[in-house]
């Protein structure tokens, strides 16, 4: 059952695409219309899309250019779509299902509300480390890497640990080791702070206007925090990357690398995405591709994901702040089956 269409969310016209010719020719037109005989009244030609005679209008008239607009691939909701039918997120803060190849909503619930992201942070920092980095980029682990918070994951990173960016991806996107996280953030970034500098600055490229990381794993900041919208508008571009695509659907991921004195450490763990581990099974018709999953106390248990339909159409489906790991999954499925209605 498909939701309402979506609708634009903001619109960005590229004047730097304007060739100077064109500029020159909206200034002499309005020079000319302010010295022809118009008495002493002003006449105002304002930059507007929507006005009959506008400076828009004049510039893309000469220039024979169009503007497009910004989010017009874009799946947006300003209200919540939350169809009867699921009723297993019921407790979640914040769900969405978008169909990306029409742009519809299904479920939108909280789709704006700014919520503790937890280890989905680490799309955006797959797909900043990528936009920066290479794939066979040595990383070489300094203090930043410790991290003592009780609880988060880790895959043993010490000072001295030698691996390259590809396999440090890897064990972020599958295992949400956090101390890989940092290991990225400090060796691309040339440091952890210029890292989420980066981190800002790409979301609100991708027109994420409601994030602010402060981390780039995701572990509980006052100032760390995102939407359940912005978090879709990170997955769908992340996606369209080939290692990214492939990294998430990974069941397990296997790996050696070295320490400060070039002894040999094993890592082999499988994914915390408990669809592509077996334990929970997506509805019929419904291919779980890959996504991420993130837990903290603060964020409570969020996960998004990439599936297809069984005609091979795309959505996003994403929840944050479910009460418990079986009601994320269960909400999940749930969700996923709307598709099919």
């Amino acid at each position: 059952m498909s939701g309402v269409k979506c609708t634009n969310r903001s619109i960005e016209f590229h004047t730097n695409r304007l060739a100077a010719a064109g500029r020159a020719t909206f200034l002499a037109v309005v020079s000319v219309l302010f010295l022809s005989g118009c008495g002493e009244l002003p006449y105002d030609l304002p930059y507007q899309t929507g006005a009959n005679v506008s400076g828009f209008n004049v510039i893309s008239k000469t220039n024979r250019q169009t503007a497009d607009p910004f989010a017009k691939d874009l799946c947006f909701s300003t209200v919540d779509i939350t169809p009867s039918s699921v009723d297993g997120v019921a407790d979640a803060k914040s769900v969405v299902l978008f169909s990306l190849s029409d742009t519809d909503v299904l479920y939108s619930k909280n789709a704006n509300e700014q919520l503790a992201p937890a280890s989905l942070t680490k799309i955006m920092t797959a797909y900043v480390a990528l936009k920066y980095g290479n794939l066979s980029q040595p990383l070489v682990a300094t203090s930043a890497v410790t991290i003592n918070e009780s609880g988060a994951q880790l895959c043993g990173l010490k000072p001295g640990d030698t691996m390259t960016l590809e396999q440090a991806l890897n064990i972020m996107l599958t295992y949400s080791a956090n101390d890989a996280a940092m290991l990225i953030a400090d060796c691309i970034g040339g440091s952890v702070d210029r890292f989420v500098e980066l981190m800002n600055e790409e979301a609100r490229l991708l027109g994420a206007t409601h994030t602010h990381f402060s981390n780039p794993h995701g572990l509980t900041e006052e100032t760390h925090y995102s939407t359940a919208y912005d978090l879709y508008l990170m997955l769908n571009t992340a996606m369209q990357n080939q290692t990214i695509w492939e990294i998430v659907q990974l069941q397990e991921y296997q790996t050696s690398y070295n320490d400060a004195n070039g002894k040999v450490k094993e890592f082999n763990k499988k994914t915390t995405n408990l669809f592509l581990r077996g334990d929970y099974t997506s509805p019929a018709n419904i291919t779980v591709v890959g996504g991420k999953t993130g837990t903290t106390k603060a964020a409570g248990h969020c996960l998004m994901l990439y599936a297809l339909s069984d005609d091979n159409k795309p959505y996003i489906a994403i929840i944050m702040g479910a009460a418990s790991t079986e009601g994320l999954y269960t909400g999940m499925i749930d969700l996923l089956d709307e598709i099919n209605k």
